[in-house]
């Protein structure tokens, strides 16, 4: 009787990827298992949609298992996947077209709300509003500055990497870091017609709203 393989132990990401490369199925399974949680956190910041998040990873995973032969090693590997999945989740959103506002029951506030309101319906409540005004101010930054913002606060890369991923200079990723916090500012500090200046309810009295933004979206995302 034929034994079951046994899984993989984890060695570096670059024996995983020859093995891959050379038919082996359990060290492709192994890639995915170790980024498949940071690609989808990085598919739902910057689509908006768990299902479009869902279809993003997926299809990540099946393209790079497709092209692993045109992966020549002359970057890391992640950065070569987290640049298919910055594509693929960018030109799935554009098919969908701009929302203008973030539905209440978007899945990046109802997870925000889990995390902070303690189990407390009264908090909740009181979150979900700003949870909405803060991902809208996020989601209407261009295409690019939200990648940036998605890959360097929200993903906690360098801009060193993120400048490899989005294929540009580390002094452009920071002027775009600098531009998205920018516009994030204005459009939080303006006022709303109904709440005024934004202010969350667990926010300490020092605290800078667009911190509290960056800070409970990175809560969004794997550990």
């Amino acid at each position: 009787m034929t034994q079951p393989r046994a899984p993989l132990l984890a060695p570096d990401t670059n024996v995983l990827v020859r093995l891959a490369r050379e038919g082996d199925v359990r060290a492709f399974d192994a890639l995915v298992r170790r980024y498949r949680p940071k690609i989808q956190a990085l598919a739902l910041h910057l689509t908006g949609r768990a299902s479009d998040a869902d279809d993003v990873t997926q299809e990540v995973f099946l393209r790079a298992h497709r092209k692993l032969d045109q992966f020549e090693g002359r970057s890391e590997f992640y950065t070569w996947l987290y640049r298919i999945a910055v594509h693929r989740a960018i030109a799935l959103r554009r098919q969908r077209g701009r929302r203008t506002m973030v539905d209440v029951d978007d899945p990046r506030v109802e997870r925000a709300l889990e995390i902070d309101s303690g189990g407390d319906p009264q908090r909740a409540v009181l979150l979900r509003e700003s949870y909405a005004r803060l991902l809208a101010a996020f989601d209407r930054l261009s295409p690019t500055l939200r990648t940036t913002v998605a890959l360097v606060a929200l993903q906690g890369m360098a801009h060193k990497d993120a400048a490899r991923v989005l294929e540009t200079t580390e002094g452009t990723i920071a002027w775009r870091m600098h531009e998205a916090r920018k516009q994030l500012r204005e459009r939080m500090d303006a006022p709303a017609e109904r709440t005024g200046r934004l202010k969350l309810p667990t926010q300490a009295p020092d605290e800078d709203p667009l911190e509290a933004l960056l800070g409970r979206l990175v809560a969004l995302g794997p550990t």
